[in-house]
């Protein structure tokens, strides 16, 4: 599993552990047919044999993203902050506060370097939430694939999600938590798409197999997708946008997908050898492939042409996730372009190896990235003038 953070970055990008973490802690005191890409999922039977339309993974999340955007206009769409830090240690202490937000920062630029220089650029209040955010997705992450991950159980799930509950409620267990405890308390930031992100680790527990994209698209909200949701209400609407809130969380709903799928077209050989799959069984099926030929690592014209309709439906993912980086506070703008054009060039780079994702890996080269930065920073800048005009 590779989550991602603030709609693009992927915690997993650098696989090295920063932390360790026990779930139970206490509270600090201190082949013939065709191939259709799709995202709807299809019908089902009831009990009595009639037939009815199921409801699909798409519509589930859209509920996740409508309650998201009701919080957000409830509470205004950049509204001012209340600075209120919550209490640690049964004191309200700003000294701890800082060094727990100068910590979440310190992963941050070690682990994403390049989100972290465009976050230098948003408001000290912003920058700090985000930097919490990432620090808890990552934490999470690491659960099921960290270097302690071979002792994650269930019942370990359910502790660090009692902890996050307690987190939300102004209680946490390290600083750590009460950066991010601090954060929820500032920001229209609602709890369902955090415990929707341990429900994707719960999957990694027990599932390796997706029998179709309508069960791989739930996954890749869980684990991704998730984190727009997270993100917006700190990075903020521009107050002179006309687009709806929930477009743009749809937005950034879309940029989480398509992040994840980019993962999982470019660790297809390293997903393998640890018997995994993540592609969706019945078109690989339909593509006359098999779980035999991706663990034999084979790169045939059957395998580049399903991989070339699975970049495609990324592709299609990213361009609907433009569309919201425009609305977005103009402060914030660069660092979700930087990202989004650096993580789109993994495709790119897939197609370079002639689709051979089972023993060369596909990454943007620093030059590349060089090149990126400004570009992303110029597309921010004519997107901030486009909407002051």
């Amino acid at each position: 599993m590779s989550g991602v953070l603030l709609w693009v970055v992927c915690p997993k990008e650098n696989a090295s552990s920063f932390l360790s973490f026990k779930a139970n802690n206490e509270p600090t005191r201190g082949l013939n047919c065709y191939c259709r890409l799709n995202v709807t999922g299809g019908v089902s039977a009831s009990p009595g044999g009639v037939a009815y339309q199921s409801r699909t993974s798409e519509e589930k999340v859209y509920e996740v993203v409508l309650k998201q955007a009701a919080l957000v206009k409830e509470q205004g769409r950049d509204r001012a902050l209340h600075l209120k830090p919550v209490e640690i240690d049964g004191l309200t202490n700003w000294v701890l506060l800082q060094e727990a937000y100068d910590r979440c920062g310190a992963v941050c630029e070690e682990y994403a370097k390049t989100f972290h220089l465009g976050t230098l650029l948003m408001t000290p209040e912003r920058r700090r939430a985000v930097w919490a955010i990432y620090v808890w997705c990552r934490r999470t992450d690491e659960l099921v694939d960290g270097p302690n991950s071979s002792h994650i159980t269930p019942k370990a799930l359910d502790r660090w999600e009692k902890r996050l509950a307690d987190l939300f409620e102004g209680r946490p267990y390290d600083l750590y938590d009460a950066a991010l405890s601090d954060t929820v308390s500032k920001y229209p930031v609602d709890i369902q798409p955090f415990k929707d992100m341990i429900e994707g680790m719960r999957l990694d527990l027990i599932k390796s197999r997706y029998k179709n994209f309508d069960e791989l698209y739930l996954y890749c909200y869980y684990v991704a997708g998730t984190v727009g949701l997270m993100s917006v209400p700190v990075m903020g609407i521009a107050p002179d946008s006309k687009a709806s809130t929930e477009s743009v969380y749809n937005a950034a709903l879309a940029l989480g997908i398509a992040n994840q799928l980019t993962n999982i077209l470019r660790d297809v050989g390293e997903d393998a050898r640890r018997g995994r799959i993540y592609l969706p069984q019945d078109e690989l099926a339909c593509s006359g492939l098999s779980d035999d030929d991706i663990f034999h690592g084979r790169v045939t014209d059957k395998w580049r042409s399903f991989m070339k309709g699975q970049i495609k439906r990324a592709r299609m993912f990213f361009d609907e996730a433009e569309k919201g980086v425009a609305e977005l506070n103009s402060a914030s703008r660069w660092p979700v372009w930087a990202s989004l054009l650096l993580y789109r060039q993994i495709l790119d780079a897939i197609e370079a190896n002639d689709y051979d994702n089972f023993t060369k890996r596909a990454y943007v080269g620093k030059a590349k990235k060089l090149v990126s930065l400004p570009v992303a920073y110029g597309r921010a800048k004519i997107t901030s003038k486009i909407g002051s005009t």
